[in-house]
């Protein structure tokens, strides 16, 4: 490269390239150039996934007849999971599941730092799954590709831990952009769903990741979008009533997807040392659900643009095409009902027996099927004004999407990007808030970050708690105390505080618990009488400790403790009650302080 010199003594040429690199490019505009190229490896990565699973499922159902059931469909979302079972036991060998989830946990707990492997492995995983016909989205399984990306990129160069968080957050965003071709939803998904804060210093970046990502994942796959909507009757005020009510039945089936994910999936966990128990329960279920309603092989795609794009009884029939419901139009209605059931069961399975994929597509389904229902029944029973059951369909999406990932601004963007759909801007919106605030009466946090809140790891846009939440109390432990025994002498007890250099000596049994501590100050009246030196043991004088602390405690329960005792030191016992070291109010509130004001910078 020109303008680099010759590579100094044991100074490899990527070292070199990194010094040169600091010299002549500044830090903001190698970041904005890492962003590009984050946004362009998550479109190769969308184009990628998408482009596998639609070979493999031509390759498995280009034969099947339409007009009847198919009895493959027992058969290939079995060997799909034990197929991914294999591909991430022998070759991944750790656990990819739950994709967005996992970013969330990276950037509360591991800095931001995503394994080199999530970088394909998610891909390879959730196209076989998907491919046949496994009933989960591929969005989630990208996402975690691109954010790997973006946090392995910014590892090989080195970046601070501020930088990560912004890389990681530029590859979910490319990854939404590039699989949706939705610029927009991709820097809305970012700000609202992993909760990245949107500073002038964060929006460049991201922005060019979306629009970088959106621009080849045209080149690579045309104009042509997943899905496509024209709209036959444009929206009219009369129609709020049903937008409001389409809205709180949206937050209701997000209530009932949530709930029964969550269900499903701690039945499933019991198993975890079970893998073929777990593929014979999650295949056997997912196969009978697939054989009875087709809508819920793969993804859905093709059935949600049936829905959007019908016109006519025959059109939306067609929805029924491969199943034992075929022909029978009269009972198109309680067809979409039962798939709206059981599409969350089909997908909890899929995962539960040991696929890969995530909720996104799963959410959009429901929507589409569920707004699509509730036109129907509306028109059906003349609630009100006449409701277009396609348009109702769209609005399905974004109001179920809003209330599982707790997402409003998402919903409503993406949906209006991906369809064209901004005609219906105004209803979108309308739907999406109202899902949103049903939503939040049953469940505060989203589907995706529910389990992060439980274990109080979850970040979110109030700095304090997000500081908190970063902060490691394994970071603050000091180590370095000096122990005694509790039948150690006074005299032996004044030889210890002269070569420590605290204020306490913790006394501990042969194994390790704590018992007591001695403070010096308590025990300056007898630690000069050298005649009582031989009159005195540890457990006489030692006194219980204000409080103590888990090694597993939030941060948030650590600075309660400490505003509740007032205490300058705290011990940190581990699950067995073993003495691990002492926090320093000090250096806490130090270290407090410290990330508060990097977080506020720009």
């Amino acid at each position: 490269m020109i303008g680099l010199s010759a590579p100094a003594a044991g100074q490899s040429w990527f070292e070199q390239l990194l010094d040169w690199r600091e010299k002549h490019i500044s830090e903001r505009t190698f970041v904005l150039m890492l962003a590009f190229a984050v946004g362009f490896f998550c479109a190769v990565a969308a184009f990628t996934l998408h482009w596998i699973i639609a070979q493999i499922a031509l390759l498995l159902t280009s034969s099947f007849n339409e007009k009847t059931a198919n009895w493959l469909y027992l058969v290939y979302p079995v060997v799909g999971i034990y197929l991914t079972g294999l591909f991430v036991k022998y070759v991944v060998k750790d656990n990819i599941s739950h994709g967005i989830t996992r970013i969330l946990y990276a950037i509360s707990s591991k800095r931001s730092r995503l394994r080199g492997h999530n970088c394909w492995s998610s891909v390879l995983a959730s196209a076989i799954t998907i491919g046949f016909g496994g009933s989960v989205g591929a969005e989630a399984p990208i996402v975690l590709t691109g954010s790997a990306i973006g946090s392995n990129l910014g590892k090989l160069f080195r970046m601070d831990n501020r930088t990560l968080v912004l890389l990681v957050g530029c590859g979910a965003a490319g990854a939404i952009a590039g699989i949706f071709k939705a610029p927009i939803a991709g820097l809305v998904f970012t700000l609202e769903v992993l909760m990245i804060d949107l500073t002038m210093a964060s929006l460049l970046p991201i922005l060019i990741s979306c629009v970088t990502a959106t621009c080849f994942t045209y080149i690579f796959s045309g104009s042509t979008s997943l899905f496509t909507f024209h709209l036959d009757a444009a929206w009219t005020v009369e129609r709020v009533p049903a937008n409001i009510l389409l809205g709180v039945t949206c937050g209701l089936l997000s209530l009932y997807f949530i709930r029964a994910m969550t269900l499903c999936e701690d039945m499933f966990s019991r198993f975890k040392d079970k893998p073929y128990f777990k593929l014979v329960i999650g295949g056997s279920m997912l196969s009978m659900l697939i054989f009875l309603f087709p809508s819920l092989y793969g993804e859905g795609y093709h059935d949600i643009n049936q829905l959007l794009n019908g016109s006519t009884e025959a059109d939306w029939n067609g929805i029924m095409h491969n199943s034992l419901f075929s022909g029978h139009g009269s009972l198109l209605v309680i067809y979409v009902f039962l798939v709206v059931v059981t599409k969350v069961f089909a997908t909890s399975a899929t995962n539960g027996g040991g696929g890969c994929g995530g909720t996104f597509a799963p959410s959009l389904f429901v929507g589409c099927f569920g707004g699509f229902l509730f036109a129907r029944l509306w028109n059906m029973y003349e609630v009100g004004v006449y409701v277009p059951e396609k348009n109702f369909a769209l609005l399905g999406m974004a109001g179920v999407m809003s209330g599982v990932m707790h997402a409003p601004l998402t919903g409503i963007f993406l949906i209006a990007e991906i369809t064209g759909g901004y005609a219906l801007f105004l209803p979108l919106m309308i739907v999406s808030v109202c899902s949103y605030l049903t939503i939040i009466i049953f469940e505060p946090h989203s589907i995706y970050g529910m389990r992060l809140a439980r274990e109080g790891k979850l970040i979110t846009h109030h700095t304090d708690h997000a500081v908190l939440t970063l902060m490691s109390l394994d970071s603050v432990i000091d180590r370095d105390y000096t122990p005694v025994s509790p039948d150690m002498e006074l005299g032996t007890i004044v030889h210890k505080i002269s070569r420590s250099r605290n204020i306490f000596l913790p006394v501990l049994d042969a194994a390790g618990n704590l018992l007591g501590e001695i403070y010096i100050t308590k025990i300056r009246h007898v630690v000069f009488r050298i005649e009582l030196y031989h009159h005195f043991t540890a457990s006489q004088l030692m006194t219980p400790p204000a409080a103590t602390l888990r090694d597993d405690e939030p941060m948030t329960e650590v600075m309660q403790v400490f505003d509740r005792t007032h205490a300058d030191w705290l011990p940190v016992l581990d699950a067995d009650g073993h003495l691990k070291g002492y926090i320093s109010r000090q250096r806490m509130y130090g270290m407090y302080r410290k990330m508060v004001a990097d977080m506020s910078e720009d």
